[in-house]
């Protein structure tokens, strides 16, 4: 028997240990399965290569409980250790790890966001265990080897009867950990972590219809039929899947495939993703994934953390900031690769080369399959956009390599239920909308109902109007904006229509400037309303005799502040603010002109009220009174 001390600098590290990853203290199965699982497949390596004179068998890992033993147990059938491996790997290499990620992040109080623990391997044993053994047999001809360690610095080796290759990891569990002896518990590690693990996954076993017995039907006296229950028989539990649709070429996979996966991911999700994008690169990095679409509302809030990232099919986070660019994780689905370090903080990672090479990666992938799905299918395309986006949109302003390519494909709704990229648009519109200016004017509604008397007055004039409704809209126009400075997005109640797109005829005005002056305090005197700029503007004879619109840049920049941007934040919450529009021409505005003075407070308090109705403006006691006036009037 062999006995020693375990070369450490901190003294007993097995509590900082603890301590330090007590937040992530699951992890521990994770690791130790990852070991099982590397054991196993370096050894199907070493028999292809003829290096390793044995059969792989049916080599899976179980994993057992023994709730009157308080052990919890990790069986892997691989390569197995000699006495000397087990000294070199587990008393110095392993230790000499652990030691040395602990003493990078033990005191570093900013540093929480450490992603991954697969540099501390089997010491996190000792998160949940008070002692650990250790039962291995080499696939070389070797005696057997048995460790234990309680958790201090000593350890005892000795030669174990062991006959069966591989290693086995008996942890005693410690009074503070009993929740690991829960089948329950460790069942939900499994499904986490490694419902997808290289290695087949043995977690008991469960019964099963057998499919070698065929039940027998028989018939009673008066013809009856009565089928005899199916024989069960009992096979191992294997909780993973060894193959997911990830690991596979796109070549071979059908559109099935990927929505049976999908269900997979998320089973608690009823609805379909829109499409999907496969990932799969070996150069200069090594990177698979499958990544969905799914359907998205209209809300900027929506849960992230809903892509996994793995690394060799073992599942370290759903949290994949700095791997995948922030308008993305939005998506779904499942990233892995082995060249991403999981070991480090969150920082590090951010600022790792290979990591912002994956990133770009990404991004252009997703840009060429939306571009593709484009160009394939319009129409479709055109169908699912409402659903897609609010992520192309925050894309586009996010990823200035992103907007370059979604030019081409993002799309601008009109109210008419057509549908025109950018360029489509400019050309479109250039010489109906360009003002006597030269200003190039696109007019959009944010909301169809709300501004639909405004919208009326532009499509009659011809203009097409666009349906703007996103959350980030304002930011994305103010981008698009920046590319040619004639161009002009502007809200169709932002003033009224021949003040938007201003052309070289002027109306006249029906009322001269002495009878505007008179006009102009008598409406401002009946609205006494500081939020309102009384504005006096000759019109066709026809539209409304008052408007209520919002100056495009102030409407603008209140929307950017509520998103958070625009450089908004620090001015506090800006006034709302009203233009009155007040048309001259109209015959009312003329009749308000010559009333006598209670008269004309009438007129103008139920024309003003009528247009605060128009916008949504009119509430509370004010529309109660404006509901009483106008049967009055009706009388």
């Amino acid at each position: 028997m062999a006995k020693g001390n375990i070369n450490v600098s901190v003294e007993n590290i097995f509590p900082l240990i603890k301590k330090f990853l007590y937040s992530d203290h699951e992890i521990f199965l994770r690791e130790l399965i990852s070991n099982g699982t590397d054991a196993t497949t370096k050894l199907k390596h070493l028999i292809s290569i003829g290096e390793a004179k044995t059969e792989l068998g049916d080599a899976k890992i179980e994993i057992s409980i023994n709730k009157d033993a308080k052990t919890l147990t990790i069986k892997d059938q691989g390569l197995g250790m000699t006495m000397d491996e087990v000294e070199k790997y587990i008393n110095q290499i392993a230790f000499s790890g652990a030691e040395e990620f602990l003493d990078k992040y033990k005191d570093d109080k900013n540093e929480t966001g450490v992603i991954g623990h697969f540099g501390l391997g089997f010491y996190s044993a000792f998160m949940v265990a008070d002692k650990v053994e250790i039962k291995t047999k080499s696939f070389k001809d070797a005696p057997a080897a048995h460790w234990t360690c309680d958790g201090s610095p000593e350890y005892t080796l000795v030669e174990n009867d062991k006959t069966d290759r591989g290693t086995e990891i008996v942890l005693h569990i410690a009074e503070d950990s009993t929740e690991f002896l829960e089948e329950g518990k460790i069942r939900g590690l499994l499904t986490k972590y490694n419902r997808f693990n290289q290695v087949p996954i043995k977690f008991g076993t469960k019964k099963i219809n057998d499919p070698a017995h065929e039940p027998a039907t028989t018939k009673d006296k008066d013809g009856k039929e009565t089928t005899e229950p199916h024989r069960q028989i009992e096979v191992d539990d294997i909780i993973n899947n060894t193959n997911p649709a990830w690991t596979k070429a796109p070549a071979d996979l059908e559109k099935e495939d990927y929505d049976n996966f999908y269900r997979e991911l998320y089973p608690m999700q009823f609805e379909e993703s829109l499409f999907h994008i496969h990932l799969n690169v070996d150069y200069p990095f090594n990177l698979t994934g499958i990544l969905f679409f799914p359907k998205l509302s209209q809300n900027m809030d929506m849960q992230k953390d809903k892509i996994q990232l793995y690394q060799n099919q073992v599942f370290v986070t759903d949290n994949v900031e700095g791997i995948v660019p922030d308008f993305l994780q939005m998506l779904k689905g499942v990233i892995d690769s082995p060249d991403i370090p999981l070991n480090v903080s969150r920082s590090y990672l951010q600022a790792d080369g290979a990591v912002k090479k994956i990133s770009g990666y990404i991004t252009k992938k997703v840009a060429d399959k939306l571009s593709s799905l484009f160009k394939k299918d319009r129409a479709d395309f055109e169908q699912k956009w409402n659903d897609i986006k609010v992520i192309i949109e925050y894309g586009m302003l996010s990823e200035d390599k992103f907007f370059d390519k979604a030019k081409k494909f993002a799309l601008y709704p009109t109210v008419a239920d057509t549908f025109f990229t950018f360029d489509e648009l400019i050309e479109k519109t250039k010489d109906n909308q360009t003002d006597k200016d030269g200003n190039h004017v696109i007019l959009y509604a944010s909301n169809k109902e709300a501004q639909h008397s405004y919208i009326q007055e532009a499509t009659a004039k011809g203009y097409e109007v666009l349906v703007l409704d996103s959350p980030i809209i304002s930011h994305l126009m103010q981008k698009l904006e920046g590319g040619d400075a004639k161009v002009k997005f502007t809200r169709v109640d932002a003033d009224f229509i021949d003040n938007l797109i201003k052309k070289d005829e002027n109306v006249i005005s029906k009322l001269s400037d002495e009878e505007k002056e008179k006009l102009k305090p008598v409406i401002e005197g009946a609205v006494n309303n500081k939020s309102y700029t009384v504005q006096l503007e000759a019109m066709d004879s026809a539209s409304s005799p008052f408007i209520i619109t919002v100056p495009e840049f102030m409407r603008r920049m209140k929307e950017m502040q509520a998103s958070g941007g625009g450089g908004m934040m620090g001015m506090g919450n800006m006034p709302d603010m009203y233009n009155l529009v007040v048309n001259t021409n109209s015959p009312l505005v003329s009749e308000i002109l010559t009333a006598d003075e209670d008269k004309q407070k009438g007129l103008i308090s139920q024309a003003f009220d009528l247009a605060k109705l128009s916008q949504n403006l009119l509430h509370g006691e004010e529309l109660t009174n404006f509901i009483k006036r106008s049967y009055e009037l009706i009388k």
